[in-house]
């Protein structure tokens, strides 16, 4: 999955990213690269599961899911208008965005704005989506005079959601209309699952006070630039600084898996003596399809679905004993495949 970082300038940005992808201190779990018009962190997602297997199976490889982050160029030749739209070009192939809004003064001292922040960019996404959506809606109604393709299901989402848009909502805000198959390829802006991030200050831990909370917009506080110092530490310096500041969790693994909650991800695993692996997958895809994102062959000649879940394998501490104990299922095709579900697929081609 990928996910776009947006955020209006001075939010932080670059902040939340190096926090994100440890680049100032060089986790060798993380990749982070830079292109000509943007940066990309690949993070592994250090699910303590995939270590219990691990050490389990002793496998020759160990495979952690990844998620990648995106932080588009903010400078780009052609002037203002030309720049934003290249920077939501960037964006657009993202799965999901983080909209970062800046909540401290900084060096200018300026008292921040949060909900005016969070709103412009809102309301420019929307303009964005406006346009793709009134352009397209002209050419359909060019090509119904000209006797061309009728088009009667796309030019029926297209109208509601110019509605939305005229009326100044997401499209993310109508599931239906966000998920229909027949607009996928419009790649709208608004209608992307959003994380929205709350950038303060090292000491200040307090959501601020919003009129009117996003819609459907998970929210998350984070304390930046804490984050990217704790970033750069040693293992050991982390766990002490983190303890001193009271932080839990880290900004990585609250992110990531907030990431898997707005895109409604889960994971599953499969093991051997050759390589324990997770898979992240949609939440309630079937056994059928969870065996095609490993492998068409495996899809295609589908059998059964061994399945034991993680938590009875750690409770009977081996699959024969919990095989033995009734917990390991054959399941069909149709069987909705869970968070932190074992598998080892039976097929035939």
């Amino acid at each position: 999955m990928k996910l776009g970082i947006i955020g209006l300038p001075l939010s932080g940005k670059s902040t939340i990213f190096e926090a994100l992808t440890c680049v100032r201190g060089g986790d060798p779990s993380q990749k982070a690269s830079r292109r000509s018009d943007q940066r990309i962190g690949m993070v592994r997602v250090m699910d303590e599961r995939v270590g219990f297997l691990s050490e389990m199976y002793q496998p020759k490889k160990t495979i952690y899911a990844q998620v990648e982050y995106l932080l588009p160029s903010q400078i780009i030749s052609g002037g203002p208008s030309t720049s934003e739209n290249a920077i939501w070009n960037q964006v657009r192939v993202c799965d999901a965005l983080i909209h970062v809004i800046g909540n401290f003064k900084g060096d200018t001292g300026i008292k921040p704005t949060p909900e005016k922040d969070f709103q412009s960019l809102d309301e420019e996404m929307i303009l964005n989506d406006l346009v793709v959506v009134e352009k397209r809606i002209e050419r359909i109604e060019l090509d119904r005079k000209r006797g061309q393709g009728k088009n009667n299901e796309e030019y029926s989402l297209l109208q509601s959601c110019r509605e939305l848009l005229e009326d100044g909502g997401s499209i993310h805000s109508n599931p239906d209309i966000a998920s229909a198959p027949v607009l996928k390829g419009f790649t709208f802006l608004s209608a992307k699952p959003r994380l929205v991030i709350i950038n303060n200050d090292d000491e200040d831990q307090a959501l601020p006070e919003f009129q009117s909370i996003p819609e459907k917009n998970e929210m998350l506080v984070v304390r930046g630039r804490l984050e990217m110092e704790i970033a750069a530490m040693s293992p050991e310096e982390r766990k002490d600084f983190l303890s001193e500041y009271n932080i839990e969790k880290s900004a990585l693994d609250r992110i990531i898996k907030e990431s898997y909650a707005i895109l409604n991800l889960i994971s599953f695993f499969t093991v051997g003596e050759d390589e324990v692996k997770a898979w992240t997958i949609k939440k309630d895809l079937s056994a059928l399809n969870a065996a095609g994102a490993i492998h068409s062959d495996i899809e295609k000649g589908f059998i059964r679905a061994e399945t034991l879940s993680f938590d009875n394998l750690k409770k009977y501490g081996s699959f024969r004993e919990a095989k033995k104990a009734g917990r390991v299922r054959l399941e069909g095709k149709e069987y909705s495949v869970q968070d932190g579900d074992i598998i080892n697929f039976r097929f035939n081609v």
